[in-house]
């Protein structure tokens, strides 16, 4: 599917997610008969090996950054499996660590994690855990990183249903006074275990929903990375070092590659990015775009990230992708990952 084609679907979605429509699937009913016997041997084999316990990461990172009478930054993670960390054994593998350490290294400021993700979430679920992080009034994070979609396509959930409800939760987080940073849907074409026909519609459906799900989160305030072609070309190059032992969620270096996708967008969301990188850069194909296209172009390259521009144009709102330097992981002297800075 080209560009331009995954915009205009994109945009049908969106429009039926803010208008109340419901009927565009992410896969057709004649498409899932075709594929009935792939989804029963992949659901076999994908899973196996995985690790039940999702490692407890909540808390306080980059202490060493510590001021008296400065409070910490507020990180909140929401999403799925992805988001809580499933597929590793260490808290700081995770991706809510990684980028709660990275954020404080670069804010030279303590970051208080909290991770409300809940492993085979779909957006559905999201409205739950929007209650949980604003609960309290008083403690509304700064950022909110959303990580979801891959068990809405698994589950063949409507993507104009998917993408009201992820639009909602943007809406209820931005009104409360947070920023929030979505990571799109993963390709998920790339699962090892899945075969064609099957792999090729679910490469269809996550790169449809991804730009979709831009279009939706842009349109309510938020920002979007994508993080489709991350379980792309690095994850088919290096399958055994970027997922883990059930073949489908990531390993400790595929949580890292995908959280420095997000990092840079974290940080420029909460204005601590040099002001210099704000600015397209022609170079790297950069620019101010309708939102659709956009979003298309933005589900189909790995880190890319889209963020409202103009509020409105000839052909709709505006806005402006970027594609980021992505920055290395080290470990420091308190063995927490940190970003490397150019």
């Amino acid at each position: 599917m080209t560009n331009m084609s995954r915009a205009r679907v994109a945009r049908r979605i969106a429009a039926g997610a803010a208008f109340g429509g419901g009927g565009i699937g992410l896969m057709g009913a004649a498409a899932v008969g075709l594929v009935l016997a792939e989804v029963r041997l992949a659901r076999r084999q994908v899973g196996n090996g995985s690790p039940d316990h999702v490692p407890h990461a909540e808390g306080r990172y980059g202490g060493l950054y510590s001021t008296p009478g400065e409070p910490p930054l507020t990180l909140a993670l929401l999403g799925d499996s992805t988001a809580a960390g499933q597929g590793v054994h260490r808290a700081q593998q995770t991706p809510g660590a990684l980028l709660a350490s990275g954020l404080a290294a670069v804010a030279e400021r303590p970051v208080e994690l909290r991770n409300v993700a809940l492993p085979g979430a779909r957006s559905d679920d999201l409205d739950r855990q929007v209650a949980l992080v604003l609960a309290d009034p008083a403690r509304v994070p700064d950022i909110c990183v959303v990580m979801v979609g891959a068990n809405d396509v698994t589950h063949r959930m409507p993507a104009t249903q998917s993408v009201r409800h992820l639009s909602a939760a943007v809406r209820r987080l931005r009104t409360a006074g947070a920023e929030v940073v979505v990571g799109t849907c993963p390709d998920l074409g790339t699962i090892e275990p899945v075969q064609q026909p099957l792999r090729w519609l679910a490469r269809r459906a996550s790169r449809q929903l991804a730009a979709a799900q831009t279009i939706g989160v842009v349109e309510q305030g938020g920002r979007t990375v994508s993080l489709g072609d991350l379980l792309g070309p690095e994850f088919a190059a290096n399958p055994r070092e970027l997922f883990g032992p059930d073949h489908y969620h990531p390993s400790a270096e595929g949580y890292a590659t995908a959280a420095m996708a997000v990092l840079p967008t974290v940080c420029a969301a909460l204005g601590l990015w040099p002001a210099e990188e704000e600015r397209p850069d022609t170079f790297r194909r950069e620019g101010f775009l309708p939102v659709a296209k956009a979003a298309a172009e933005a589900a189909s390259e790995a880190g890319t990230e889209v963020t409202a521009a103009m509020p409105t144009g000839p052909r709709g709102p505006w806005a402006l992708l970027k594609r980021r330097r992505r920055r290395r992981v080290t470990a420091d002297g308190t063995g927490e990952p940190t970003p490397v800075l150019p």
